[in-house]
């Protein structure tokens, strides 16, 4: 009996022993760009990045305000096109040629 109650608890003591854990740094993050708008309009606007002829959605910016904006899964040193529809849809604004490296800014009109 002895015995076995030893075995038994060297087996607990084994499985609950102390675990080798090995720790590293998981990949470094994209380095983050964004644009920086300013909307001096008096309504919002619909900001988009243009990318390989394709609309990426950034977000809405209220009338007479600035936001920065974060610019997801494009790499950075991309270059794209910015526009910004007006809510009502009247008028587009575009720039083209933006090279995205950190925060472009960027405003309208």
């Amino acid at each position: 009996m002895k015995a076995l109650a030893a075995a038994l608890m060297l087996a607990v003591a084994t499985a609950c022993g102390g675990r080798q854990v090995e720790v590293r740094s998981g990949p470094q993050p994209a380095a983050e760009v964004a644009v920086q708008m300013t909307n001096n309009l008096s309504q919002a606007v619909n900001v988009y990045v243009v990318s390989a002829g394709s609309d990426v959605f950034l977000r809405q910016v209220p009338a007479n305000s600035t936001e920065t904006l974060a610019v997801q899964g494009i790499a950075t040193g991309a270059s794209v096109s910015l526009k910004a529809r007006t809510v009502d849809g009247t008028r587009t604004y575009t720039k083209d040629n933006v090279v995205l490296t950190g925060t472009y800014n960027w405003q309208v009109p």
